[in-house]
């Protein structure tokens, strides 16, 4: 039983797909168990507890009768790429092996620079990290001790 996972909302879920399609397995070793580039749901699992889910944010609105989302009829148009909020509320945080590769492997799938891969000592003796956005906009932090 998976006792708590992150479920990610997202408003461009083929994008998204595509992106941790390509990354967590080389990241994390997690395998996709559910979805496509259609969504509106997918799902990675690693020895069988899930890692992480997307979940289509209007299929979400629709769930709790909230508006839609932009980029959805109805709604004002998405911008072309997400606009990072001034202080963001949450980040997926990702341990890697080399930050300096899982930097550039998910550049390569879609992902946005948000601040380049450094030794961090003030936060962790041997600590380098680097962060970027996926698709959507989210924060990611790579990580490596």
């Amino acid at each position: 039983m998976d006792a708590l996972y992150p479920r990610l909302l997202v408003t461009r879920f083929a994008e998204c797909f595509d992106f941790y399609r390509a990354v967590l397995p080389p990241l994390t070793g997690a395998t996709l168990v559910k979805g496509s580039p259609e969504g509106p749901y997918a799902n990675w699992d690693l020895a069988d507890q899930t890692l992480l889910a997307l979940f289509d944010r209007s299929a979400m609105a629709a769930v709790l009768g909230t508006a839609e989302p932009p980029g959805r009829p109805g709604a004002p148009a998405a911008p072309a790429v997400p606009a990072a909020p001034v202080h963001d509320a949450a980040m997926l945080v990702l341990r890697v092996d080399d930050v300096d590769a899982a930097l550039d492997l998910c550049l390569r799938h879609g992902g946005t620079p948000a601040a380049p891969a450094t030794d961090r000592p003030e936060w962790g003796p041997t600590l380098r990290s680097a962060h970027l956005r996926d698709p959507d906009g989210r924060l990611v932090e790579l990580q490596s001790y």
